[in-house]
């Protein structure tokens, strides 16, 4: 028997299943397996190796009770996880309610709701929804390129066979002839596929906006504003927003303020981009919606599809009508619905007295009644003690009334009686309104396709209208219905392997009290068929019953192109008959694509003949790296009176002809320059058509870098309009450079703009409007105590509960023409990727920013100035808008809190152009911050400025003032963590009114503020502060409350909290507080508590 003896190391290994032993790295042969003892012998190793550790509490482990090879057991959680809101959708917004209160101020409560979910409520069920509400609702401004389902508040579901929507809807019905349309409506939508043949689909809602067209001529050199107005000619119109459709002779534009224009709805104007170069000769076609609220007005459209093999059919209904007994802007009394009951149709009997009787109030603009020979007369009256009426004046035109506006400096109007000179008035106001009456339109439609075959297509439309002008009278409702009818075919003559040549047919019967929806032709209708103003399209479609015949072939060769001939004939009974022949090319042949639109119109009316010639020609040769394009156009109309055979005043045409070329590609880059001269002829001497201006156009179009390092693109049109009858040469000039460049791995990077061009200034008039307390901007401060709210009287409150009026916009008449020049530059300079260099200095330069910017738009009126290429130039004279802003910041170290340190100076100047008179303002201004970490839990931060602040009003002296200003802040803050803070701070302040009055203040402030968090479930923040002012000249002025900021002489304290609760995790609770306190007043509460929901 062998004796084998060893110390037993760490060379074992267990098998925790098999309770077996191994040893490792031993050998032993030769050795029977019953001869073999063991002897082993065991050293003491140190106890922490001999320590048991656990990285579980083995009170936690449960012994394996289960035959299953597994060190795990599954087992489920009783603990019930929190049910989130929308659970299974897709959420983002939020809900909030608040209550204002304060002992300054009423009790207000305001809300506001941004709410967007989406997701399937079940497996065919798909939810969509976008909440928004506010206290009050702001519409865009339009100054966008487009709007989307993000602008709009509606709650969708969709289905395989139905869907249903509520809220905002684009309503469109482009299946019609005679009753397409599209309209921004609120309300429900509804659309069912019952099977695989019938289709049904519902609407009903109100109206946000009535469709109307805006037709008027381009001016030489004007890009805008265009003022669009109302349905009866009204200045202050409310646009709905992407309800616009804009035509420039025919052509569609884009919105968007890189692409061809912009709007703003609640102004009603236009502006077209310099890109578009606006003339004389443009004919601007403008489709939209305007607001009106006169009434509350609803809309139903519904309607059935039937499709099958050879046959489409569709039924459909339109109804738009006026609530009459739910008029909202104008509050009818039972006098003003009697004169509408008796005015029929007739607009110019629709005005009623304005006057009714008023009690005294300071904030309002009274008359008092005197009788002047015989006559009912109002005089403007501020007197308590007297019988006073509020009186609303409408503008009747020049010499046509008996009151002129007697100033405008109020926040409303005050208007002056005026004796006529002669019988003649001489005024242009009367106290009248005029009513707007309430009207229906309806519409039934039936129309379809019948396809024969695979060749032939017919189809057909059949509509009928009801058009009631004014649904509180009967008298003219002779006039209301009216019938429409359409057919058209079109068929296949032949089609092989080259060619295809088709033949179409098209009749159109529209009664003269047919009413459509909204326009049924294109915007140059009336054009291509000479309906002048003396026998224009609306005047005839009256009186007159239409009907138009259309034939035409299609020659298609599918090597070179397209040849197209049409034959028309318009006709209204015996009042005008036109026949119009049109011949369109569109060929490419090899490197050569060429366009050509002709056409010749003769017709006659009851007043002229006339003929009507036109052509337009576009060649264009393909080169490999570029183009060269000829166009040719040319149109001549003739018109002839018949009772004396003499030419019409409207006696029109011109030539135009164009070389352009180019090199590069449209898609990146290229450069192409072109040269244009247009002559345009009219009646010259009443018996001839003759020359009467010609222009020279030149152009470059280009985008000459584009990578993602820069971007250079020039856009230059300039033309010179000589006229025959003076030889005066008019110049214009639209261009735009755009350069953005990023060099050296971005550390400098910059971006360039200027843009010159031409166009029209407004002159602003506003007033102030009341609204609650703590929603308005501006305080009333009634310095010459006159108890008239006068213009010059508002000031920006300084305090929330002092805002109690909101400055609004009034429409404008009054446009001055411009020259307009714009430049703006960014240069951003950051040496931070050099931290890490291996050269010192640049390590050094890491530490250091800057920025700069500056941007500059003038306009100078034309009839003073010559157009200036220089954008910085400043003239004495003729400047009517200016806005200049310049800023630079440089920066050390910025956001380390390790001697950071910002420097910046800004200088900016503004003027504008009212109806009252200009404003001009200037500020200097230098500022200096500084912020230090003392130690982990102290910081410092300086904070001053010196500061120059200039304005001027022409008319309203009291606002006149010239201000030094000098601030220092230096602040201490201990930091107890990252989410505890506590602030010490001082300011010395002085302000000093260098005119006027020499008001002067010196200021000295004391201060503490913390803030507290506890976790993300509560943060508080709270402020007390001391100010005293020590104040030279009369404290209860403009100036006065400009310079002391709101508060009072002496000793002053303002104090306030807030407070954050994270109620549960998708409920906040907020809490604020303001008070002030001055030593002659008594002390001012303002407080709000706010719920808001976090989805």
């Amino acid at each position: 028997m062998k004796h084998l003896s060893f110390i037993i190391l760490l060379s074992t290994i267990t098998n925790l299943y098999s309770n077996e032993l191994y040893f490792e790295d031993v050998h032993y042969s030769n050795i029977s397996s019953d001869s073999l003892e063991l002897e082993i012998k065991e050293n003491q190793y140190p106890k922490f190796l001999t320590r048991e550790y656990f990285y579980l509490d083995k009170k936690n482990i449960l012994s394996n009770n289960d035959n299953i090879n597994k060190l795990y057991k599954v087992s489920s959680s009783n603990i019930q996880q929190e049910q989130l809101l929308f659970d299974g959708l897709e959420s983002s917004g939020s809900i909030s309610r608040g209550f204002n209160i304060g002992n300054n101020q009423n009790s207000v409560l305001n809300s506001e709701l941004d709410l967007q979910i989406s997701g399937k409520l079940s497996e065919k069920v798909y939810l969509k929804a976008s909440i928004q509400d506010a206290n009050i609702p702001l519409q865009n401004n339009g100054y966008s390129q487009r709007l989307d389902e993000f602008d709009q508040i509606f709650i969708e579901l969709v289905s395989d066979n139905w869907q249903i929507r509520a809220g905002d809807i684009d309503l469109k019905n482009n299946n019609s002839y005679f009753g397409k349309f599209e309209k921004r409506i609120q309300g429900l939508n509804f659309s069912a596929n019952l099977n695989n043949q019938i289709n049904v689909y519902g609407s009903g809602a109100i109206v946000k906006g009535q469709f109307k067209t805006s037709s008027f001529q381009g001016q030489n050199g004007n890009q805008g504003p265009y003022k669009l107005v109302g349905s009866r000619g009204e200045l202050y119109v409310l646009v709905v927003s992407g309800s616009e459709t804009v035509y420039i002779n025919g052509a569609k534009l884009e919105r968007g303020i890189d692409k061809d224009y912009t709007i703003n709805y609640n102004a009603g104007e236009i502006v077209f981009n310099t890109i578009i170069p606006i003339t004389g000769d443009m004919r601007i076609n403008v489709n939209y919606q305007v607001s009106k609220r006169n009434y509350s007005r609803f809309v139903a459209f519904s309607g059935a599809e039937l499709n099958r093999d050879k046959i489409n059919l569709n039924i459909s209904f339109y109804n738009e009508n006026d609530l009459k007994n739910q008029s909202l802007q104008q509050n009818l009394s039972n006098e003003q619905i009697s004169i509408l009951s008796q005015a029929g149709d007739d607009n110019t009997l629709m005005s009623a007295p304005s006057a009714y009787q008023e009690a005294y109030s300071e904030n309002r603009i009274l008359y008092k009644k005197e009788i002047i020979n015989g006559q009912e007369i109002y005089i403007y009256s501020n007197n308590p003690n007297e019988e006073l009426y509020s009186v609303g004046f409408t503008n009747v035109g020049g010499n046509l009334g008996d009151y002129i506006l007697l100033t405008n400096n109020a926040i409303d109007n005050i208007y002056e009686y005026i004796t006529p000179i002669n019988g003649i008035k001489q005024g242009d106001y009367n106290p009248i309104v005029k009513l707007v009456a309430p009207e229906k339109l309806q519409i039934a439609i039936i129309n379809g396709d019948y396809i024969p075959n695979e060749k032939t297509n017919v189809t057909f439309e059949i509509a009928s209208s009801k058009n009631d002008k004014n649904l509180f009278s009967t008298i003219d409702d002779n006039n209301n219905d009216g019938i429409a009818a359409k057919i058209s075919t079109s068929n296949q003559l032949m089609k092989n392997k080259l060619w295809e040549i088709y033949a179409k047919a098209n009749l159109d019967y529209i009664d003269k009290d047919f009413q459509s929806i909204e326009t049924i032709y294109n915007p140059e209708f009336n054009r291509d068929w000479n309906l002048d103003s003396l026998t224009s399209y609306s005047y005839i479609n009256q009186v007159k019953n239409q009907l138009l015949i259309q034939g035409g072939i299609n020659l298609i060769n599918k090597k070179i192109g397209e040849i197209k001939y049409n034959y028309e004939n318009l006709k209204f009974e015996k009042e005008y008959n036109g026949i119009r022949q049109q011949l369109d090319l569109n060929l490419k042949i090899k490197n050569i694509d060429y366009t050509s639109n002709s056409s010749i119109l003769n017709s006659e009316s009851s007043i002229y003949t006339s003929e009507f010639l036109r052509t337009y020609n576009k060649l264009k040769i393909n080169y490999k790296k570029g183009w060269t394009k000829i166009n040719v156009g040319i149109e001549k109309n003739s018109k002839t009176n018949l009772l004396d055979n003499s030419l019409a005043n409207s006696n029109h045409g011109y030539k135009l002809y164009e070389i352009a070329t180019g090199i590069g590609s449209l898609s990146d880059r290229f450069i192409e320059i072109g040269y244009k001269k247009r002559i345009n002829d009219s009646l010259v001497n009443n018996n001839s058509l003759g020359k009467v201006n010609s222009s020279n156009i030149y152009h470059l179009k280009s985008q000459l870098l584009k990578d993602a390092k820069s971007n250079l693109s020039i856009f230059l049109n300039y033309r010179e309009m000589t006229r025959t009858s003076n030889d005066n040469v008019e110049k214009f000039l639209n261009s735009r450079l755009i350069y953005n460049q990023k060099l050296f791995d971005q550390i400098i990077q910059s971006n360039l703009l200027y843009e010159t061009n031409s166009g029209n200034l407004p002159q602003q008039e506003y007033t102030y409007v009341e609204v609650e307390p703590g929603m308005g901007n501006y305080k009333w401060i009634d310095i010459n105590g006159n108890n008239i709210q006068e213009l010059e009287e508002f000031e920006l409150a300084q305090f929330q509960d002092e805002g109690l009026y909101i400055r609004v916009f009034l429409p404008n008449q009054i446009y001055l023409k411009t020259y307009q020049n714009k430049f703006s530059q960014s240069l951003v300079i950051n040496f931070h990727k050099w931290k890490n260099s291996n050269t010192k200095f640049k390590r050094l330069l890491s530490h250091f920013s800057n920025q700069s910017q500056y941007m500059i738009d003038k306009k100078t009126n034309q009839s003073i100035e010559n157009f200036n290429f220089n954008p910085f130039y400043i003239p004495k004279n003729g400047l009517l808008g200016l806005i200049s802003n310049f800023k630079n910041s440089l920066h050390y170290n910025r956001g380390k809190q390790d001697f950071s340190t910002t420097y910046s100076y800004s200088s900016n100047k503004s003027k504008n152009t009212l109806s009252f008179g200009y404003i001009e303002n200037n500020l200097k201004s230098h500022q200096l911050n500084f912020i230090h970490k003392l130690h982990t839990n102290w910081l410092f931060d300086l904070n001053s400025i010196l500061e120059n602040k200039v304005s001027i009003s022409e008319n309203f002296e009291s606002k006149n003032h010239n201000l030094n200003k000098f601030k220092i802040n230096p602040k201490i803050t201990y930091i107890f963590n990252e989410s505890n803070r506590l602030n010490f701070y001082y300011q010395f302040y002085t302000n000093e009114n260098t005119i006027g009055n020499f008001e002067e203040l010196k200021q000295q402030k004391l201060g503490l503020s913390c803030y507290l968090s506890k976790s993300e479930k509560l943060n508080f923040t709270s402020e007390i502060n001391y100010f005293n002012n020590s104040f030279k000249g009369n404290p209860n002025t403009i100036i006065g409350y400009i310079l002391m900021e709101g508060l009072q002489v002496g000793s002053n304290y303002t104090w306030s909290f807030t407070a954050q609760k994270k109620l549960t995790k998708f409920l906040d609770l907020n809490l604020s507080y303001f008070g002030r306190k001055s030593e002659n007043s008594n002390s001012i509460h303002n407080g709000n508590i706010q719920l808001r929901a976090i989805f």
